[in-house]
């Protein structure tokens, strides 16, 4: 985490008098999205990288690890936004069936998130 905070891929939103980083559940999704890419081989450079283009790309989205969908393929970083899959680096379009495939990813999610609260739920009532 130090690393990564010193090499400015992710840095915690606030800090301390004494200076040490407090991560909010917004950073921990970055958190998470970055370690995901890494886990798949892309390497810390590719990623920071990725982000700078992605922030010169769509120059809305302030923090691309957490409020786009990113997968990695190989050392390539693909970018899913509204209903087109693209090359984080190159900005390069990538032409499949992919927002079907959006469609079922973002199906499985709200699927996992609903699971996620209702065992959350049963575990408060006791069950």
């Amino acid at each position: 985490m130090q690393y990564w905070d010193k090499s400015s891929l992710i840095n915690p939103s606030h800090r301390t008098e004494g200076g040490h980083g407090r991560y909010t559940f917004s950073d921990l999704i970055a958190i998470r999205a970055a370690k995901k890419l890494i886990d798949a081989g892309v390497s810390v450079q590719r990623i920071r990288k990725s982000i700078g283009q992605l922030k010169h790309i769509l120059p809305t989205i302030k923090k691309p690890l957490e409020e786009l969908t990113l997968v990695a393929t190989g050392d390539v970083i693909l970018v899913f936004y509204e209903d087109t899959a693209f090359e984080a680096i190159t900005g390069q379009e990538w032409i499949l069936d992919i927002a079907d495939v959006h469609r079922e990813v973002e199906k499985w999610r709200k699927k996992r998130k609903v699971i996620g609260k209702y065992r959350k739920l049963k575990a408060v009532n006791g069950g």
